[in-house]
């Protein structure tokens, strides 16, 4: 659904909101392995989230690292999205056509509709803070298992 960009950055969040706190930071080699995504890679998204200190932070040095604030944590994961430049991903027309409306739809169209008011709807509800909740439980994870 996502670029892979906005992939990582949701699971780097997430990793950031679980393992960090304004006195303990966590660094771009420990984020990169947690969410399998090369680091330099990583160091884009990173770089990208804490524009404007909007959703992460950095505090660069030895004792740097990333972390996220208490605050940051109650944004909806949409606000990641923005971020990423992807939130309009759920407005465009599910078969990429540009003049897809409720005038001219698609074959996809009127059942598509429901589903983007749903996950709009999660997006703007869910907040960081969820997530990392929701990763606390031990019943969700953020990493992909090693193939055999």
């Amino acid at each position: 659904m996502f670029s892979k960009s906005t992939e990582y950055a949701l699971r780097a969040t997430i990793y950031i909101a679980q393992k960090s706190s304004e006195d303990h930071k966590v660094g771009l080699a420990e984020i990169s392995a947690a969410i399998d995504s090369p680091p330099s890679f990583t160091a884009k998204i990173l770089q990208a989230l804490r524009k404007d200190n909007k959703i992460i932070r950095s505090v660069p040095g030895p004792n740097g690292g990333f972390y996220i604030t208490e605050k940051a944590k109650n944004l909806p994961v949409h606000a990641i999205l923005k971020v990423m430049g992807e939130d309009d991903v759920l407005n465009r027309c599910v078969l990429g056509l540009d003049k897809c409306s409720e005038v001219k739809p698609c074959p996809m169209h009127a059942e598509y509709k429901i589903i983007k008011a749903q996950l709009l709807e999660l997006f703007d509800r869910k907040t960081i803070l969820d997530l990392e909740n929701d990763i606390k439980t031990g019943e969700v994870f953020i990493k992909n298992s090693k193939k055999k």
